[in-house]
C-alpha cells in the first residue's frame, strides 16, 4: 500500500480488519518498527479522535510526530495554481508540500470541504497536491469527500459485534441544525459496499449521496422500514450533494430514538462522534447497552495502526505481516 486516501489503495480489506484486530490484541507488539520515521499530521480543520488517535498509533510504532495546524501555525496557502500571487496568500501549497515532505516520513492531511463548489470540493485539490508533490506517503484524515479512517474503524467494530455472519447495517441520515460534508456517508458507503453485510441506506428525498459512492446500494426512503430486522443502526447527517451543501431538511422524526431501535434486531447503535444529543439521537440510544460509540473511537487507534504498518512495510519493502 502507497498510500491510504480512499478504499481503491486497499488490496486486501478483510487482511486489513485482521491487521487492526492484530494491533488490538498487541498494541506494543512492533514498538521498534516506525523508530527513526516521523509522522506529520497536518490539520485544516479541527480534530479531536482524528488527531489523538493517529498520534497514539504511531506512538505504539515508535515514530515521531509532529502536528501541525495550517492556519495558525502555517503560513495561508494558495491553492490555484499559475495565479500571481501578490494578495494575502504567502505560500503555495506546491511548495508547502514538498518541504513537508522533507522533514516528514508519511504526511496525514484533514482539510474539509466549503460546501460552495461542489466541483472545486470533488476535485479534491488540497489531498490531491499532496500527493503529488510531497513525495511521501499520504494519509486521509478526512477529505472533502471521504474519511477511510472512520470507515475502517467502523467495519472493525461491525467485525468485533456482529452476531451473523452477514448482519444487516443501516445507514441513516438525521436532523442537524448545521450543513455538514458528505465525507463519512460517502465513506461508509463505499467500504460496505466491499464488506459482506446486507447494506440499506435511508435518508429523505433530495438527500441522495454521489452515484460513485451508491450504486448498487439499495436505498429506502421509508426509514422506519429501512430500520427493520437492523443488526448495526450507523446515524449520520449530511448536507445535500445534488443542491449542494444545502439543508433541505430538518424533521426531528428521522432522529433516532428508543422507539425506533426497537424495530430492529436487538441493533447496536453506531456514530462516528462528535454528536449534538437529543437532536441526532436521544441520550438513551447513546448511553444504552447497546450503544457502540465509544467502541468505535477507540478502534480509531487500530485502524491507524494497522494503516500505519501496511505503509511502513511498503516503505521497507517488506511483505505484510
Amino acid at each position: 500500500m502507497d498510500h491510504f486516501t480512499a478504499l481503491r489503495d486497499v488490496s486486501d480489506i478483510a487482511g486489513l480488519v485482521r491487521e487492526a484486530r492484530r494491533c488490538k490484541e498487541e498494541p506494543l507488539a512492533r514498538v521498534d518498527f516506525g523508530r527513526g520515521k516521523t509522522l506529520g499530521l497536518l490539520f485544516f480543520n479541527s480534530s479531536l479522535r482524528t488527531r489523538m488517535s493517529t498520534w497514539k498509533a504511531a506512538q505504539n510504532l515508535g515514530m515521531q510526530v509532529l502536528v501541525l495546524n495550517v492556519g495558525t501555525d502555517g503560513w495561508a496557502l494558495e491553492m490555484r495554481d499559475g495565479v500571481v500571487m501578490d494578495g494575502d496568500r504567502a505560500e503555495h501549497i506546491r511548495d508547502a508540500a514538498a518541504v513537508m515532505g522533507q522533514y516528514c516520513d508519511i504526511l496525514g492531511l484533514r482539510a474539509f470541504p466549503g460546501l460552495q463548489d461542489r466541483e472545486a470540493d470533488y476535485n479534491e485539490t488540497v489531498l490531491n497536491s499532496f500527493l503529488r508533490y510531497s513525495g511521501v506517503p499520504v494519509i486521509n484524515l478526512e477529505s472533502a469527500t471521504r474519511h477511510p479512517l472512520q470507515s475502517l474503524a467502523d467495519l472493525l467494530t461491525i467485525e468485533e459485534h456482529k452476531r451473523r455472519p452477514r448482519p444487516k447495517v443501516v445507514l441513516t441520515w438525521v436532523p442537524h441544525p448545521r450543513a455538514l460534508p458528505q465525507a463519512v456517508a460517502n465513506s461508509f458507503c463505499e467500504w460496505m459496499r466491499a464488506a459482506d453485510v446486507e447494506f440499506v441506506l435511508t435518508h429523505p428525498p433530495g438527500y441522495e449521496l454521489a452515484e460513485e459512492f451508491t450504486a448498487g446500494v439499495q436505498v429506502e426512503y421509508d426509514q422506519n422500514r429501512a430500520l427493520e430486522n437492523a443488526d448495526f443502526v450507523y446515524a449520520k447527517n449530511w448536507s445535500a450533494y445534488r443542491d449542494y451543501g444545502a439543508i433541505l431538511s430538518t424533521d426531528r422524526s428521522w432522529m433516532i430514538s428508543e422507539e425506533k431501535m426497537a424495530r430492529t434486531r436487538s441493533g447496536k447503535f453506531m456514530h462516528c462522534l462528535p454528536v449534538r444529543r437529543n437532536v441526532v439521537v436521544t441520550d438513551a440510544v447513546l448511553d444504552g447497552p447497546d450503544s457502540l460509540i465509544y467502541a468505535q473511537a477507540a478502534n480509531r487507534v487500530w485502524a491507524a495502526q494497522a494503516v500505519l504498518q501496511r505503509l511502513l512495510h511498503s516503505m521497507a519493502g517488506t511483505t505484510n505481516g
